[in-house]
C-alpha cells in the first residue's frame, strides 16, 4: 500500500492578513507578512512535485467537515464568531489567530482533510497519511482559536475515530516546537486517548506544557508533556522518543497514532530555539513507525502543524514523507550539513535531566 497525501489548493488561500511577524498592522514598525502564511506549507507540496515522490504517493480528497464535527470538541460560540468574521472582513478569531474573508469555510476544508486521513488509514486504502493541511489546529482550545489554529484538526480527528470507527486507544504524538495544548484539553480526562507533547519548555503558549499536567479523573496519567530546555537538538530529540514516547507507545498499545507534525523545532525556525533537521525528522518518523507496525498494523496520520522557514520546512517535510513511503527521492538537504555541525547537537547533560524527570511519567501509565 502507498502512503496518502490530502492537500488542496484552497487551503493556501487561508488570508492572515497584512502583519509584521505576528504583530497585527498598525503597531510602529513596517507590515509584512504573518509568520502563518501559505510559503512553507505550499514549498513542501512542491518539493513533493519537483522530487518526484509525489506521483508515488496515493492522493486522499479532502472533504468539509460537517458543523456537528467541529461541536464534538468547539462550542457553538466559537463556531459561530469564527462564521461571522469569515463572513465579513475577518478579525482575530482569539489568541493570536487572524481570520481572513472566507478563512470559516477553509477551515471546515483543513479539518475534515485530516478527518478523511483517518478514513483512509483505517479503511486501509493506504499504508498511512501525511495530511497538509492549513490552517492548523493543535492550539485551538473549546472556546477561542490559538497560535494560529481555528479549529481542532487532530482532536476532531480522533474523535471521529473513537466515535464513528470504533477504537478504544488512540494516541496523539506532537513534535511542533510548541506546547499542543488544544489536544491536551481535547482529551484531559478521557484514558481512550493518550497524548503526548514533546516541546520547547515555557515557549508557546505561556505557562503551559508542564511536566505535572498529566489529566484528570479517568485521563489521569495519560497525559504526557516533555518541556525540552531551548537549543535542544537531534540527540535530545532521539533520547526522548528512545526513553519516554516510544516506550509509552509500547505500554499504551494504541490502535491509531497521530502525529501534529509541526516543524518549528527546526533549526532557525523564527519561532522556535531548537535545533533540529530535516535527517532527524526522518529518523523519528522511522522509530514511530517501528512501534506502529508492532502495535496498530502502521497505522499513522500525520497532520501538518507549525514550522515557519519556508526555505528549510520542505525538506523537512519531504525527509518524513520519504520515512513513511519507503521511498528515497535522492534530494539532498541543503541546510543537512550547516545544521547537523551546530554546536550542541548531542544529548546535553542538562537536557537529559530533563528527560530524566519526564521518564517518572511511563509509571503513571495504567
Amino acid at each position: 500500500m502507498k502512503t496518502g497525501i490530502v492537500f488542496h489548493e484552497i487551503y493556501m488561500w487561508h488570508n492572515t492578513g497584512n502583519y509584521a511577524g505576528v504583530l497585527p498592522y498598525g503597531n510602529p514598525v513596517q507590515p509584512g507578512e504573518h509568520f502563518e502564511s501559505p510559503e512553507s506549507k505550499r514549498r513542501l507540496r512542491n518539493l513533493l512535485e519537483v522530487s518526484g515522490l509525489l506521483s508515488d504517493l496515493q492522493g486522499i480528497e479532502a472533504h468539509s467537515a460537517t458543523e456537528e464535527q467541529i461541536l464534538q470538541f468547539h462550542s457553538k460560540e466559537h463556531l459561530e464568531r469564527i462564521k461571522s468574521m469569515s463572513a465579513g472582513f475577518g478579525g482575530d478569531g482569539g489568541g493570536l489567530s487572524p481570520i481572513g474573508h472566507g478563512s470559516y469555510e477553509i477551515a471546515l476544508l483543513s479539518t475534515g482533510g485530516v478527518i478523511a486521513a483517518v478514513d483512509a488509514v483505517l479503511a486501509g486504502t493506504v499504508r498511512n497519511a501525511y495530511a497538509l493541511v492549513r490552517p492548523p489546529g493543535h492550539h485551538a482550545m473549546p472556546d477561542t482559536s490559538m497560535g494560529f489554529c481555528t479549529f481542532g484538526n487532530a482532536v476532531i480527528a480522533g474523535m471521529h475515530a473513537l466515535n464513528e470507527h470504533g477504537l478504544e486507544r488512540i494516541a496523539f504524538v506532537d513534535w511542533d516546537v510548541h506546547h499542543g495544548n488544544g489536544t491536551e484539553a481535547g482529551f484531559w480526562d478521557n484514558p481512550n486517548a493518550l497524548t503526548i507533547s514533546v516541546h520547547q519548555d515555557n515557549c508557546f503558549p505561556p505557562n503551559s506544557g508542564y511536566l505535572s499536567d498529566i489529566g484528570a479523573g479517568p485521563g489521569e496519567g495519560y497525559n504526557i508533556n516533555v518541556p525540552l530546555p531551548p537549543g535542544s537538538g537531534v540527540g535530545a530529540y532521539e533520547a526522548v522518543y528512545e526513553r519516554v514516547v516510544l516506550p509509552a507507545l509500547l505500554s499504551y498499545r494504541p490502535q491509531l497514532i497521530v502525529v501534529p507534525s509541526g516543524f518549528d523545532a527546526g533549526a532557525h525556525d523564527p519561532l522556535g530555539r531548537m535545533m533540529m533537521h530535516s535527517q532527524g525528522y526522518k529518523v523519528l518518523t522511522q522509530k514511530l513507525m517501528q512501534v506502529a507496525d508492532q502495535i496498530c498494523n502502521g497505522r499513522i496520520v500525520m497532520c501538518h502543524e507549525g514550522g515557519y522557514n519556508p526555505a528549510t520546512v520542505p525538506f523537512c517535510g519531504l525527509a518524513v514523507l520519504e520515512a513513511l513511503s519507503g521511498i528515497d527521492t535522492g534530494v539532498v538537504d541543503p541546510f543537512q550539513e550547516l545544521f547537523n555541525g551546530l554546536g550542541g547537537q548531542e544529548l546535553q547533560p542538562h537536557q537529559d535531566a530533563a528527560i530524566k524527570k519526564a521518564e517518572r511519567l511511563l509509571s503513571k501509565l495504567r
